[in-house]
């Protein structure tokens, strides 16, 4: 049996670009896609929490510590410069795998500086 799962999470960067007339993707600082274990033209989901937006694409690297997010091509649509954006990994998994699995997450403070990391969402109390 096989399980779909949260491989990766950037939570709550903001956009730093939205470049229309460029080839689709999403740009995000290559630093934070080696911390995250997201490879260059993975698929990934955006989720934007400023206007409800919910798009998929792929990432591609952008320059190291440079904090940058750029949402491209057609997608620019769906995010401007200063929107919250929370990108998603998620990959297949074997049964065997599932026993040591722990996703990893990054969180993201104001001016995308890197908050922390963690391989684990709280639970949610009622």
């Amino acid at each position: 049996m096989h399980a779909i799962m949260l491989k990766a999470k950037l939570h709550r960067a903001e956009v730093t670009h939205a470049v229309l007339d460029y080839e689709g993707s999403c740009a995000i600082d290559g630093e934070w896609l080696d911390l995250a274990g997201i490879r260059e033209y993975e698929q990934i989901q955006i989720y934007n929490v400023d206007n409800g937006e919910r798009f998929t694409t792929y990432a591609i690297r952008g320059e190291n510590g440079s904090r940058m997010i750029s949402v491209n091509g057609a997608a620019a649509h769906k995010a401007k410069v200063g929107d919250r954006v929370i990108i998603c990994a998620y990959a297949h998994f074997s049964e065997a795998e599932l026993a040591g699995f722990k996703p990893r997450m990054l969180y993201m403070g104001p001016g995308n500086e890197l908050s922390h990391t963690s391989n684990a969402i709280p639970v949610q109390v009622a």
